[in-house]
């Protein structure tokens, strides 16, 4: 069987639709249905039910996933091994979002070579869509991020507890209004929850989807915004940027996803080193008193 075929099934379970697989894949929706005609024929099955609201598995197609992510992941874990650089026994593919990289990923890489100097990491970055994608494909072998989804070979495990507080460059800055102020996607958990806290809250002059970006905006424009703890404390130590007196902190969990029928050994190895860096993480900011904002005033 062509892989591509069972990547493009993959991709239309992941995206719920033919157009946004189609967008992700970057061909047309006609190739797109194309190939699952062809994909069907050669099962001799129907593997999804059309209709306005987008796509939905039959019976045969949730049978057929499994063996279309085991497919995928065989030719990707293949492609590893031939393509193992000289000198190491072994490739590993991590991907994670940028803003879990800053202070995290980033002290986890040395870690990492320390743990399994013969492994030949491979680090990636992107929102969780794109690292899940790759995960069922079997391109990336760990992915971390904010908001996993369940997906049939694939173990979910929590790392730590990311705070997000609201910091400003002035230290007289109030929650509300809301003037100068970035808003960053940190995902649907925090939109909610910031969107209970702030009703009044209206259109933000900027918007980004990476902590990063919006930190150094707002470190050379001035205003304020959430970021983790973590990232901002040493702004925070230095005066540079200051928490904002009775804004609401928001908590989102950080994970790890990976195969959860994986012989590599070095995935393991990965994860055990990332679950003590996050333990080792915590101790650290839960050392260093931070003063607890108050609730936003309404």
């Amino acid at each position: 069987m062509d892989t591509e075929l069972a990547r493009t099934f993959l991709t239309v379970v992941e995206a719920g639709n033919f157009i946004s697989a189609a967008e992700r894949l970057h061909v047309s929706q006609s190739t797109v249905s194309t190939r699952i005609h062809t994909l069907e024929d050669l099962l001799g099955c129907v593997l999804f039910v059309r209709n306005k609201a987008g796509t939905t598995l039959t019976h045969s197609g949730r049978q057929f996933q499994k063996h279309a992510t085991a497919l995928v992941r065989t030719v990707a874990q293949a492609r590893h091994d031939i393509g193992i650089p000289e000198g190491f026994s072994g490739t590993l593919v991590i991907g994670g979002r940028i803003g879990l990289w800053e202070e995290f990923l980033l002290q986890w890489l040395p870690l990492m070579q320390k743990a399994a100097p013969t492994i030949s990491v491979r680090a990636e970055s992107g929102l969780e869509p794109e690292v899940m994608q790759g995960l069922i494909e079997g391109r990336v072998d760990i992915g971390v991020m904010y908001t996993p989804q369940s997906r049939p070979g694939l173990k979910v495990e929590q790392l730590f507890d990311e705070r997000l507080v609201m910091v400003s460059t002035s230290a007289r800055h109030t929650p509300e209004p809301l003037d100068n102020y970035v808003y960053v996607d940190w995902g649907p958990e925090f939109y909610a929850r910031h969107s209970a806290s702030f009703p009044n809250f209206g259109s933000p002059s900027l918007t980004v989807n990476i902590g990063w970006l919006g930190l150094q905006h707002l470190m050379k424009n001035e205003g304020s915004g959430y970021f983790p703890l973590r990232i901002v404390l040493p702004h925070l130590s230095a005066k540079r940027l200051h928490l904002v007196a009775g804004a609401p902190e928001f908590s989102i969990p950080a994970y790890v996803v990976y195969p959860a029928d994986s012989e590599h050994e070095a995935i393991s190895v990965a994860v055990d080193s990332m679950h003590r860096l996050a333990a080792a993480t915590k101790g650290k900011i839960a050392a260093k008193p931070v003063r607890r904002p108050a609730q936003a005033k309404r």
